[in-house]
């Protein structure tokens, strides 16, 4: 059985998992790199450094695949071929380089970073939102790239030539990986810029002009799944290794969560939370609420079509604050030493005791999409305990994905029926229990935790036919556990009515002057 590996380049760090044909996966390995902060409000990485850490984690899957077939742990004492490379990638982040050298010409300017929250005040006040939205499905938000790539080319002195190659992480892991032959990235990727028509799939000459982005240094745009380039010698996985899949993280969670058809959707609970809903291969209405991206592009063959390829969309709704919340609890107030206390602690009260937590601390994601909107808690009573501010926590990460599933369900006019979920705060059942009372629908968590990596693994399986069709990737998912509704309707929807009643005062409430940090 041969094996695929998966890079899962996120914000802190990288890892890589290695998996084999019957889905058994080894364990990853993970190293962070360094997070840079040169003014408030910036966020930048050091690219050469990423790749140093992908290169080492690569070592430790080799290794990894190495002892198990000699242990014969997999069936067999023989067999440690790397058949395929998969990449998932923190999106948004983009990394120019020299094709000459190799060489990163700035550091990587993250997706958090919010040097540019003034430009795109200003953009939206010469009325540009409504292009952007109909173009690209995103809003006027320092979140996506083409602000930061302005930036770069602009006050940040990158030079603009022939030799010049700009992207995001995984085309710069592509470049990298493939010894500087291949410079490409997925539609996934390409539809987080704020540079790509996702009506056409193509690169947008209007927006790049908007921008001053040269559109011959952006890379070529592929489907998700099949053979984007081969590993070179310097490698830490051996030359001649087809790197075969390629999504942005949340995308490929989704795959991950094999939600393969219209109307299925996830939330991976992480720093933030990212509920996608697939909506099939119609490109959804612009909206104010939530975003319209790619999900991703599949050779028809892949998924029973006649057609070269299906282009897939999804609704995503981007909740800022849920597991950093729980951070919040413990470095900011003290309330837990370790973010594992919270779920029982939770549980040892019966409710709140009536306080809501707001944890807009860096403004407000989707439905509402307010820079300004600040944290608050309300409802403190002489009664109330470490315990009632920690549920109120956990119970805001519930609200606020059940804000983001109602306004799918309006938009799409699809009503879901289950919603998968991972990440890290999905290991707590009351978490789960509770936002299946919220949402009335089952609430189904992966028995695969690292779906952002099985996603790539999948999409690389595919590219390399180790895996025949989506139906049976498919095959691959199944649940640890399924959470049903108990709450009656009446009852959830008045506690989210007031936890709407708490949002409507903590909006508008930051001045002009703290936007940018």
């Amino acid at each position: 059985m041969p094996w695929i590996i998966a890079i899962d380049a996120g914000t802190t760090g990288v890892r890589a998992v290695a998996t084999d044909h019957a889905g058994v996966t080894l364990n990853a390995s993970h190293r962070e790199f360094t997070q840079h902060y040169p003014r408030p409000g910036w966020v930048e990485h050091d690219a050469d450094e990423i790749f140093e850490v992908t290169q080492s984690v690569l070592t430790d899957a080799v290794a990894s695949i190495q002892r198990a077939a000699a242990s014969g742990a997999q069936g067999s004492t023989t067999d440690t071929e790397v058949a395929a490379i998969g990449i998932t990638d923190q999106r948004e982040t983009i990394v120019a380089w020299d094709s000459r050298t190799g060489e990163p010409l700035h550091n990587a300017i993250v997706w958090q970073d919010r040097r540019t929250a003034a430009r795109c005040r200003q953009l939206t006040e010469q009325g540009e939102l409504p292009r952007i939205r109909q173009l690209t499905g995103l809003v006027l938000d320092p979140y996506f790239s083409a602000t930061k790539i302005e930036w770069l080319l602009g006050p940040g002195g990158v030079p603009r030539n022939e030799h010049l190659r700009l992207g995001t992480i995984d085309s710069w892991l592509l470049w990298k990986l493939t010894g500087g032959e291949t410079h490409a990235t997925d539609v996934s990727n390409a539809a987080r810029t704020m540079l790509f028509d996702i009506n056409t799939l193509q690169w947008s000459e209007d927006l790049c002009e908007l921008f001053g982005v040269p559109i011959e240094a952006l890379p070529e745009v592929r489907p998700s799944s099949g053979t984007f380039g081969h590993t070179s010698a310097e490698c830490a996985a051996g030359a001649g290794v087809p790197i075969a899949g390629i999504a942005g993280d949340q995308q490929s969670s989704l795959f991950g969560q094999a939600c393969l058809s219209p109307g299925m959707a996830k939330n991976t609970y992480g720093t933030g939370s990212f509920v996608l809903m697939n909506v099939g291969e119609k490109r959804p209405a612009p909206n104010e609420a939530l975003l319209g991206t790619v999900a991703w592009q599949l050779p028809g063959h892949m998924v029973g079509s006649t057609e070269a390829t299906v282009t897939h969309y999804a609704l995503e709704g981007a909740i800022f604050s849920t597991g950093s919340a729980v951070q919040w609890l413990r470095d900011g107030l003290g309330i837990i030493r370790e973010a594992s206390e919270v779920g029982p602690l939770a549980r040892s009260v019966s409710d709140t005791g009536g306080v809501i937590v707001v944890p807009a601390f860096n403004g407000l994601g989707s439905p509402w999409w307010d820079p300004r909107a600040r944290g608050s808690i309300f409802g403190i009573t002489r009664g109330t305990t470490r315990a009632h501010i920690a549920r109120a926590v956990v119970e805001s990460m519930v609200h606020q994905s059940r804000d983001v599933v109602d306004s799918m369900v309006e938009v799409s006019g699809v009503s879901i029926t289950e919603l998968r979920v991972d990440g890290g705060a999905a290991v707590m059942d009351i978490l789960c229990e509770l936002q299946a009372d919220q949402l009335g629908v089952t609430v189904a968590r992966s028995r695969v935790t690292e779906t952002t990596a099985l996603g790539a693994t999948l999409l690389a399986g595919l590219g390399v036919g180790i895996y025949s069709d989506v139906d049976e990737v498919s095959s691959n998912w199944s649940a640890d556990r399924r959470f049903e509704p108990r709450l009656a309707r009446p009852e959830a929807d008045a506690a989210h009515q007031r936890w709407h009643r708490a949002v409507e005062r903590s909006l508008q409430w930051a001045t002009e002057d703290q936007l940018d940090s």
